[in-house]
């Protein structure tokens, strides 16, 4: 089962390549990303699926908010913009 993170994060050097290793390293599949791009953010919605039924999104989500210029953002935000 896939579930999406949406994800505000700088646009500094190497910041997608930080948080694209650490879902591969906390046992995820990246299964799909819609990136924007918003003056120095960026805005992602990550689809992510565990590699086994033991791996846990709400630890992966402990892990993303501790990466620096990264937060998760609530997934109300990212709908009320899509309308």
């Amino acid at each position: 089962m896939s579930d999406t993170i949406h994800i505000q994060i700088d646009r500094a050097d190497g910041s997608l390549q930080r948080l694209i290793g650490l879902v591969e390293r906390r046992g995820f599949h990246i299964d799909g990303m819609n990136m924007a791009d918003e003056g120095p953010f960026r805005r992602i919605a990550l689809t992510v699926r565990g590699r086994d039924a033991a791996r846990c999104l709400d630890n992966l989500g402990r892990q993303i908010d501790r990466l620096f210029g990264v937060r998760r953002l609530p997934d109300e935000a990212m709908r009320s913009e899509a309308a």
